[in-house]
């Protein structure tokens, strides 16, 4: 069985075995893998970096819409004797690439959910792989890493998860060069934690103030404490560390898949929103204070709920407030108008439209700011994400 052999290679040779694999059994003329950059805006070969079939998820290419759709494409190709299938490559709602197969005639069904099921074991391998050997970060990134961002990069969870009752996605943005925002997340019997932060200064200090506080509230989480007993942790951790100077602004959260109920601690700058139909409002909550401020802060959860069909987003200030080079700022009004035209699209979709705008709003300049976003869509409990599937057929790439 294919999973047998990929368990048994070397961890940069999955993609060698799956092309062997689609010629040996399938009849296939060749296969490769298209990796998502870090910016998530276009998709890279892993054994031909020269390949025509790369090029940048706006355009509308078939390679980025199966991307974007989630869903396997055929087309012909005028350079080989035969037509290209694209099959989605995602692991648990993360959307890593596609795998390419060629063939020199257009594949039958069989050979179609073929092509998905080594798809499947693939995505599970590179996701495991990952964690010994660098081939296919170096695939995804397409310039250097400040050494602020690798740390950040490593921290995070992933970029998308889903599960019976939501669909999440996050992204962080200078991709290359953030400091010290980040997010982290973790399913737990239907409780889904999500937390947001906003670091305190830029480079490696923030970076690693961040580390700091992350993993102090990993390590409450995964002794079984509540979200208070995070909060309450990632602050005495803090202020153990820096006596009060460089205290952390973070929304920490608990989402029940089951009863909609979000549990919430605000202590800081990352902002709530709701979308409730047309509807883009700010979730309003009582500030608490910054973890690490002061010795032994204690904290209480406010609540409020998610209808099925709800959309959360959790934005850092730099989404909104950043300035780049002194010009003007995003926003909260074009931040709404951003949520509010992006709500038929899933959730990672929806915040590469959001980023791609606040990109293009600041032209050529880098963002100064980190800038993060969550998106949560709450959807059917029970379900595999229906409210997603609907959005993902209809939806065209960025």
């Amino acid at each position: 069985m294919l999973a047998e052999r990929l368990r048994a290679v070397a961890p940069d040779a999955l993609v060698e075995v799956v092309d062997h694999h689609v010629r040996s059994e399938l009849g296939g003329l060749r296969a490769d893998v298209l990796l998502a950059d870090y910016r998530i805006t276009g998709l890279w070969p892993v054994l031909r970096p020269g390949d025509p079939t790369a090029g940048l998820l706006a355009e509308q290419t078939i390679a980025a819409r199966c991307y974007a759709r989630q869903e396997p494409l055929v087309e012909d190709v005028p350079e080989t004797p035969g037509v290209r299938l694209y099959v989605p490559l995602s692991v648990w709602g993360e959307r890593l690439g596609i795998l390419v197969a060629d063939f020199p005639r257009t594949p039958d069904d069989v050979t179609v959910r073929h092509c998905q099921a080594i798809a499947e074991d693939l995505a599970v391998a590179l996701r495991a792989a990952d964690r010994d050997t660098d081939r296919y970060r170096l695939t995804r990134r397409r310039q250097r890493l400040s050494m602020a961002a690798e740390m950040q990069w490593d921290l995070l969870p992933g970029r998308c998860v889903n599960d019976h009752g939501f669909v999440l996605a996050g992204q962080l943005e200078p991709a290359y060069r953030t400091s010290g925002d980040n997010f982290d997340w973790a399913v737990n019997e239907g409780r889904l934690t999500v937390t947001v932060l906003n670091g305190n200064g830029t480079g490696l200090a923030a970076s690693a103030l961040t580390a700091l506080a992350v993993n102090a509230m990993r390590n409450a989480r995964r002794s079984g404490g509540t979200l208070v007993e995070q909060a309450e942790l990632a602050s005495d951790t803090v202020f153990a560390a820096h006596r009060g100077a460089r205290p952390v602004d973070a929304l920490l959260l608990e989402f029940d898949s089951g009863s909609g109920l979000v549990k919430v601690i605000d202590t800081g700058s990352p902002k709530a929103w709701r979308v409730r139909g047309r509807t883009v409002a700010p979730v309003v909550l009582d500030q608490q204070l910054p973890l690490g401020m002061f010795e032994e802060t204690r904290y209480g959860t406010q609540s409020f709920d998610l209808a099925v069909g709800d959309r959360l987003f959790v934005v850092s200030d730099g989404v909104h407030d950043a300035a780049p080079g002194g010009g003007q700022s995003y926003g909260e009004a074009a931040l709404a108008a951003a949520l509010r035209s992006a709500r038929l699209t899933p959730p990672a979709q929806t915040i590469e439209t959001v980023m791609r705008a606040l990109r293009d709003f600041h032209g050529d300049i880098e963002l100064e700011d980190d800038a993060v976003m969550v998106c949560l869509d709450r959807t059917e409990a029970g379900t595999v994400d229906q409210i997603g599937r609907e959005r993902m057929v209809g939806a065209a790439p960025g």
